[in-house]
């Protein structure tokens, strides 16, 4: 059998089962039909379930984002404060620091060796403690420039000779940094 043999009596077998045509549509015609027209229903309900979807989907990215970007922001916050919270900590504890210095150049003057090596011991540790936390001495010492930006300028003298002018003269008192961020300006005289 040919293939157009085939087509022929599955042609006839079809049309057996279905019986006489009286309109000339057949039942599958209107099927057809019927399924076009509640699939144009169905494709415009599944285009606005996709739309739907893709505006759920777009709320949810932006949400996303957004919520990301705050827990960045709080977590910057946050470490700053801590920041701001131990760099407060560090410039209360500086005078206790500076009162050290002061006890132990009277303390030096005194006969009194041992209470000397005990202030000297406390002060040590204490230095160290605070060194561990991050702060360090701005090294400052006679005959260093003057820059406005590092040293807080007291007062001006007459400079002691000539290689001083516009330099620091004298360290008053001692300044601190903790990390990059200087929080005490050491206090100098400046010659000019």
């Amino acid at each position: 059998m040919s293939d157009k043999d085939i087509t022929e009596d599955f042609e006839e077998v079809l049309k057996e089962e279905q019986g006489p045509d009286v309109t000339g549509e057949s039942e599958n015609d209107k099927e057809e039909e019927g399924t076009n027209e509640s699939g144009k229903e169905e494709l415009s309900e599944e285009d606005r379930l996709r739309e739907d979807l893709a505006k759920e989907k777009d709320k949810f990215l932006r949400l996303f984002a957004e919520f990301e970007n705050f827990k960045k922001r709080t977590s910057k916050e946050r470490m700053e404060m801590f920041k701001t919270a131990g760099q407060e900590i560090m410039v209360s504890m500086l005078p206790v620091l500076d009162d050290f210095d002061r006890a132990l150049k009277e303390l030096a003057k005194s006969e009194d060796k041992e209470m000397f090596k005990g202030v000297e011991l406390i002060r040590v540790k204490f230095r160290e403690t605070l060194k561990s936390k991050g702060l360090e001495e701005v090294e400052v010492k006679q005959g260093d420039a003057f820059d406005a930006e590092v040293h807080d300028a007291i007062t001006q003298i007459p400079a002691p000779n000539k290689k001083l002018k516009g330099k620091v003269v004298d360290v008053v008192e001692k300044g601190y940094k903790l990390g990059d961020r200087i929080i005490r300006h050491p206090k100098v005289v400046v010659g000019n």
